[in-house]
């Protein structure tokens, strides 16, 4: 498994998110209180895209007429149908034995770490189709 970074912290601040693509994957990354979170950005569902989800909370109840409110900003809504899943564990709410989101592990790296390696940047392939004359005065 190779390391690639995808931001700087001041890029996605507490409660903000960020769709970045590596190695052809598109991964949501949620900052989540400091804490760093990266999601597919595909609901397993319908492929609904993730990263324009809402991110909400989660109700609980132990009987009718009490609700309790908690993890605020921690559910993440799939934007087409409204499946929820645990930003933190990538676990759904709809079925959660048989349904989750992929996550990838993320971390926060110095600047001096990140120079020494073992980082990969992501690369294009660049092909010469055309030869040219040039002149040089």
């Amino acid at each position: 498994m190779s390391k690639h970074v995808v931001a700087t912290v001041n890029e996605i601040p507490p409660g903000a998110r960020k769709l970045v693509t590596v190695r052809g994957r598109p991964i949501a990354v949620f900052n989540l209180g400091g804490e760093f979170f990266g999601l597919f950005n595909r609901c397993p569902h319908q492929g609904g895209p993730m990263c324009e989800g809402i991110l909400t909370g989660l109700i609980e109840s132990d009987e009718p007429g009490h609700y309790q409110y908690s993890r605020a900003g921690e559910i993440l809504r799939c934007p087409w149908h409204g499946w929820e899943f645990d930003v933190r564990t990538g676990q759904s709410f709809c079925e959660p034995s048989k349904i989750s989101l992929r996550t990838y592990p993320m971390e926060v790296a110095e600047g001096q770490t990140v120079v020494q390696g073992p980082y990969v940047a992501e690369t294009v392939p660049v092909t010469i189709e055309e030869q040219y004359v040039v002149i040089d005065l």
